[in-house]
Order: C-alpha cells, then sequence, then structure tokens
C-alpha cells in the first residue's frame, strides 16, 4: 500500500501530469469540456488500471482513494481556463507527459518490489503503468499510439526503471534515488526529441512513406 510520505507525493504529482497531458491533447482536437474532461481522466488512471487489475489489486487504486479523481479534475478544469495563456502548448505538453512518464514507473515498480516480482516484472509494470494511460488517450483520439512510434517513449520509462530498480539495492536513500529516476527518463525523453533520437523501424520504408511528426 502506498504510503503518505514521498511515494504517495509522486503519485499525486503523476496523477496530475498526466490529467494535464491528456487535457491539452484533448484541447488541440477542440474536443468540448466533456471530451477533455474524459482524455484527462483515462490518461492519467489507465496505466495504473490496467497494473491494478494484472496484480490483482482489486478494487484498483483510483476507486479506494478520492484523492486520485480529485487531483484530475483540478487538472483538467485548471488547463481547460489557463491553457490559452500557455504560449508553447506543445513545449508544455511534452513536459507534463514526460514529468508523468517518470513519477508512474517508479509507483508502478513500487508496486512489483512489494509483491517480491522479478526485476523483470518489476521494470514491465513500471512501463505499463507509465504507459498505457497514454496509449488510451490516443487510441481514443484516433491516433497512433506514442508507445509504439519509433519516438523514444517506453523504452526511456524501462531504462529509467532498470536504474531505479538497482539502486534500490544500493545504500542510496531511497527518495534520491526516485528523483534520480524521474530526472533520467525527463533527460532521455528531452535528448530524444531535441536530437531526434529514436529505435529503429521494424519495416523498409522510401520516400514516400515518410512522415513528420510532431514530438508528442
Amino acid at each position: 500500500m502506498i504510503d503518505f510520505g514521498f511515494l504517495h507525493v509522486i503519485d499525486i504529482l503523476g496523477t496530475f501530469s498526466f490529467a494535464v497531458s491528456g487535457a491539452f491533447f484533448a484541447m488541440e482536437k477542440k474536443l468540448d469540456p466533456f471530451g477533455v474532461l474524459i482524455l484527462s481522466f483515462v490518461t492519467a488512471i489507465g496505466g495504473g488500471t490496467l497494473r491494478d487489475m494484472m496484480i490483482g489489486n482489486l478494487p484498483v487504486g483510483w476507486l479506494r482513494d478520492e484523492t486520485a479523481t480529485i487531483v484530475i479534475f483540478i487538472g483538467a478544469i485548471g488547463s481547460m481556463f489557463f491553457g490559452q495563456w500557455l504560449k508553447k502548448i506543445n513545449a508544455t505538453l511534452f513536459l507534463f507527459d514526460a514529468l508523468g512518464l517518470g513519477l508512474f514507473t517508479i509507483i508502478g515498480i513500487e508496486k512489483g518490489m512489494e509483491l517480491n516480482f522479478s526485476v523483470g516484472v518489476c521494470i514491465a509494470l513500471g512501463t505499463i503503468t507509465a504507459s498505457f494511460g497514454g496509449v488510451i488517450r490516443d487510441v481514443l483520439l484516433n491516433n497512433v499510439p506514442l508507445v509504439f512510434r519509433k519516438e523514444i517513449y517506453a523504452l526511456a520509462s524501462i531504462i529509467g526503471g532498470l536504474i531505479y530498480y538497482l539502486l534500490k539495492q544500493s545504500a542510496l536513500n531511497d527518495d534520491a534515488a526516485k528523483i534520480i529516476c524521474i530526472l533520467l527518463i525527463l533527460i532521455i525523453r528531452l535528448l530524444a526529441v531535441k536530437y531526434k533520437l529514436s529505435l529503429p523501424v521494424a519495416y523498409s520504408k522510401n520516400k514516400k512513406d515518410e512522415t513528420h511528426d510532431l514530438p508528442g
């Protein structure tokens, strides 16, 4: 069970970050307020819900703690009211999405470690928690999910999660390990977008197949 210390703060920040990210994606598609709220909700709790169902942690977390719902409402409504004053929506959206990726990676790994799962399973749970809310969001918006494209996204979560797991086995302070993991994932995402780093595609393409997607 998540305590009310630093990990609980991370959970709240991750929920808020993904709620804002979902709201911005919805506003880019010009959805109505109800659509913005729904996208905020599924982005923020989608990965955690899938994780809890997989490990049998039922009812899922947000059904047992109303804090998540309140944070999502605040994030969605705040985005609708103040989003118009944000001059660089794409940059802001990217920042919140990358921050949520790092924060929720930790939450998922911690859940796995509490149940004494292997390192591979723990990292998988971290990646699912961090990524699959965005998958549901993109599917609802009729976009190819970012995690399935060549841009480095889930890989950032996997690398950060592995480093976090290793740091947890060391004498390093627990909170320091969490901060390092979050910053590492954020930096990987920033470098991947800035320098257009990506995984090799799984098909051969010619010039007419090339697209120029903006970073999500």
